[in-house]
């Protein structure tokens, strides 16, 4: 290939890479620039060419006037120049923030008669730094609470709570519907406490059958059942030094709620499939949107359990009736979606929010944040509006009746879901958790709780 079409090719490449592409002479004098260049500057060629590169008051040349007096530039100290941020100004005044590159270009005997510099435009991700970073300041604003949105009387009263639980290692259980963050106030508990430093273990003790569940808690040695190759450490000992948060506790197996009386009393566990006592230091927070008073009357909790988890109990209060917090709520998630989607969208228009309010929100607060993802999808206007969120919030208007006494309580609404889904698929419990978006163990703890078998005619009439 010719030197001449060699040169061709490398203007073509040069004009095609993103960067910005700059060659000065040793006066600093500009001699070249790329396309890249151009668009980043808002400078045109002509503009540049012939000028020094001061032109785009860099704040690094300042810098290097001021630390090396007339030399034009310390990169003729140094010889390179590798990734430094800097700022440059456009034509039109703007700043744009760049990821620097520069080195010194040599000719064949080694002499200095020029530099090249890259620069790459990256001010739209300084600004998403500044935008979460301005988010992350407004979670710890005095409307939050280690990630918790409220300053309704009622979710004050539970952030008192929080506050004094966290400096006691007496159990701790939440009760509240689904969605209303039972996990972040136990997060909140952990990372308040004097157990901060240790781990923080979840388990959702509905997800797995009994066997797993215990086997998931306590470990189990090589050989204690089919398909145990290795003995396993549990949760209770990973979470040695910390706290433990067990999720929907009251759908624990009575056996299993036994060998957790052990635990809590003597802080020791077993193993499955082993005799030998292993001590651990563990702080138990447990979670619940069932009526664990009821399930004791109906045989299904332990007295002695229930008396021995439900030392401090925080009640969280569905969303209905703390609609003073939507609004605050609304606008979390608004810029939370706004960051993750880089819409331009501005903000929620006052007839949104006043449906918002106005719903009962069945969901809680997991509905709400639903509806937001579900509004960033269908809206392409400045403005999140009624009918950019779902149908089910926009058509039903609560009433201040409603507001305290929904039609249905969650647990009903668990039930009537169950049993379309098993309707729907003919009793197939695998598809029915398709369905639901819950697991087949949920599925079959669910039927075991409302007492429906899908060979049974009647539950499913």
């Amino acid at each position: 290939m010719a030197e001449e079409e060699l040169d061709r090719y490398w203007k073509t490449v040069v004009n095609t890479i993103q960067d910005g592409v700059m060659i000065v002479d040793t006066s600093g004098r500009i001699i070249s620039v790329n396309k890249a260049f151009q668009i980043i500057t808002g400078y045109s060629k002509d503009d540049l060419i012939g000028k020094t590169c001061d032109v785009l008051n860099c704040n690094l040349f300042a810098m290097a006037r001021k630390n090396k007096g007339d030399q034009w530039c310390v990169l003729f100290d140094t010889g390179n120049m590798n990734r430094r941020r800097c700022t440059l100004a456009r034509k039109d005044g703007s700043l744009v923030h760049a990821l620097k590159n520069a080195s010194i270009l040599h000719d064949a005997k080694g002499n200095i008669m020029g530099a090249v510099e890259t620069i790459a435009d990256i001010t739209e991700i300084i600004e998403k730094d500044n935008q979460i970073a301005a988010f992350r300041r407004e979670l710890r604003s005095k409307d939050g609470f280690h990630g918790i949105i409220g300053v309704s009387y009622a979710m004050r009263q539970v952030f008192d709570l929080i506050e004094n639980a966290a400096q006691s290692d007496a159990p701790v259980i939440i009760y509240g519907e689904s969605g209303t963050g039972k996990e972040l106030v136990s997060q909140a508990i952990h990372q308040i406490s004097d157990r901060k430093k240790g781990a923080f273990v979840k388990v959702n003790c509905a997800a797995l059958t009994e066997s797993l569940l215990e086997s998931e808690l306590f470990g189990h040695v090589k050989g204690a059942f089919t398909g145990a190759y290795k003995k396993r450490e549990g949760r209770f000992e990973k979470a040695h030094g910390g706290n433990i948060f067990l999720d929907e506790i009251g759908d624990l197996p009575l056996s299993t709620q036994v060998k957790l009386l052990r635990v809590i009393e003597d802080k020791k566990i077993e193993r499955v499939g082993d005799s030998q006592s292993i001590p651990v230091d563990v702080r138990i927070i447990s979670a619940t949107n069932r009526n664990l008073t009821k399930l004791v009357n109906d045989g299904v909790i332990r007295k002695d359990f229930y008396f021995r988890i439900n030392v401090i109990p925080i009640n969280l209060p569905p969303l209905r009736e703390r609609s003073e917090d939507i609004p605050l709520l609304a606008e979390f998630f608004f810029r939370k979606n706004q960051l993750k989607s880089g819409k331009n969208i501005q903000g929620i228009s006052n007839n949104t929010m006043n449906a918002l309010v106005n719903y009962w929100w069945p969901g809680n607060v997991r509905e709400l944040k639903g509806a937001f993802e579900y509004a960033f999808v269908t809206c392409q206007e400045g403005l999140i509006k009624p009918h950019h969120l779902p149908l089910n919030i926009i058509q039903k208007e609560k009433q201040l009746k409603a507001d305290r006494n929904p039609p249905f309580s969650r647990e009903d609404i668990k039930k009537i879901e169950l049993i379309e889904a098993l309707k729907r698929t003919n009793g197939n419990q695998s598809e029915a958790a398709r369905i639901l978006g819950v697991t087949r163990v949920t599925i079959w703890n669910r039927m075991k709780r409302f007492d429906i078998y899908p060979d049974r005619k009647d539950p499913l009439e």
